[in-house]
């Protein structure tokens, strides 16, 4: 523990977050102090605020000073109530996405759970583990380009219990031969890249996030441009497909699900904005 006697956990938490200056500084200061003290962050604030500041709390703080995503360097994120792993080289989970799962779980309110479900562009494996939490009976397969993006997402199945109901594959959408041997799906889930390539990001994300998972083309589009034509083949005959796309992507994306010859629909985040695009063999 600090020599600084002077200063307590809730000062130097209300500290950081003004040297902050973000709209989140009192969360990330508080997330950043209780993985200092090693405890979580609800039992931080009910016994530990008055206790002296940890040494290792400055070094993170820099840290996040420095732009650097709080996720990364406390190594976790939640996402739809799971606790996951994250590393920089997958994207962090937000909550924008349970959006998607939020779609899957309101599709499928009044119809037969989907029993096989695939996760496009897994990543840390988030979309694919909140669906298997909400389908017990369920078997899901995450595909990705990365490797290093597969071994969280298979770190994470496992620690959530959920490694027999998973197989993680490295495969890429953009080469030849991605789809063999998949078979077909009564629920497919794709965060696809969908940034436009010269986007002005915050600091946080075009430092740090993968590159790879972010871009997608001078538009944002051209990933949507190679699934689509082909997402049909990956669904059975009741399945349905959905999509996650930037808020002002709604016309674009509708447009070539279009041509696809498939209808629509979409779905808004809390923010009210456009977020998921739902499509389905009943085009």
């Amino acid at each position: 523990m600090s020599s600084d006697a002077a200063q307590t956990v809730g000062e130097a938490i209300r500290d950081a977050a003004r040297q902050l200056e973000v709209e989140w500084g009192r969360i990330d200061a508080e997330l950043l102090m209780a993985h200092a003290l090693g405890v979580s962050r609800s039992a931080m604030l009910l016994h530990h605020m008055r206790g002296p500041v940890p040494d290792g709390f400055a070094p993170l703080l820099a840290r996040r000073l420095a732009s650097e995503p709080v996720a990364y360097i406390i190594g976790s994120a939640q996402f739809y109530g799971l606790d996951l792993q994250v590393t920089p080289a997958v994207l962090i989970p937000r909550g924008d996405s349970e959006t998607l799962i939020e779609a899957a779980r309101a599709h499928f309110a009044d119809r037969e759970a989907p029993s096989r479900i695939l996760d496009l562009g897994t990543g840390s494996g988030a979309l694919l583990l909140a669906a298997l939490s909400l389908w017990p009976e369920a078997e899901g397969i995450g595909l990705d380009a990365s490797m290093p993006a597969l071994r969280v997402a298979q770190c994470n199945a496992s620690k959530l219990g959920e490694a027999e109901r998973t197989r993680f594959l490295r495969r890429s959408w953009r080469k030849d031969g991605w789809r063999r041997d998949l078979g077909t799906f009564d629920l497919v889930l794709c965060n696809p890249p969908y940034v436009e390539q010269n986007a002005d990001l915050d600091p946080c994300v075009r430092d740090h996030e993968p590159a790879s998972a972010l871009f997608a083309g001078p538009e944002g589009l051209d990933d949507y441009r190679i699934l689509l034509p082909r997402i049909g083949d990956l669904l059975t005959n009741q399945g349905v497909a959905i999509f996650e796309i930037g808020a002002t992507q709604q016309d674009a994306v509708g447009d070539i699900a279009r041509i696809q010859g498939f209808l629509p629909v979409f779905r808004n985040d809390l923010a009210k904005r456009p977020r998921a695009m739902i499509v389905s063999q009943s085009r």
